[in-house]
């Protein structure tokens, strides 16, 4: 074995256990702070928006229609979207942040004609 190669490896020493492992944790942690966390809060709010659908809410779709709720028959809503133009989705297709950002911007309209 060459002499050179053989005290560039005594004098790397072997590795720590910690000093190895220690950027995989922190890659894993700094995952979970800004995607796995935020996303499982996401989630959590939605459910909570679709199990507190009612009929007569305003809600606003993936797609971007928005309707109000006539009927829920388990998973699927039938939102009256015209006087007489209904369709049936999923409640899944219902999104939250679109709902709310709807509803915020029509209450500020409101607020600003009113003045």
């Amino acid at each position: 074995m060459n002499p050179i190669l053989v005290i560039l490896l005594q004098a790397a020493g072997s590795p720590s256990i910690f000093g190895s492992l220690f950027p995989l944790l922190l890659i894993f942690v700094v995952l979970y702070f800004f995607m796995i966390r935020p996303q499982a809060k996401k989630q959590k709010e939605q459910n909570k928006f679709i199990g507190g659908l009612e009929k007569g809410s305003e809600v606003v779709t993936n797609a971007g229609i928005i309707g109000r709720i006539n009927k829920i028959e388990g998973e699927v809503v039938t939102l009256q979207i015209d006087q007489k133009t209904f369709i049936r989705i999923l409640k899944v297709a219902l999104s939250k942040e679109m709902t709310d950002s709807y509803l915020s911007r029509n209450a500020s309209k409101e607020e600003n004609s009113s003045e």
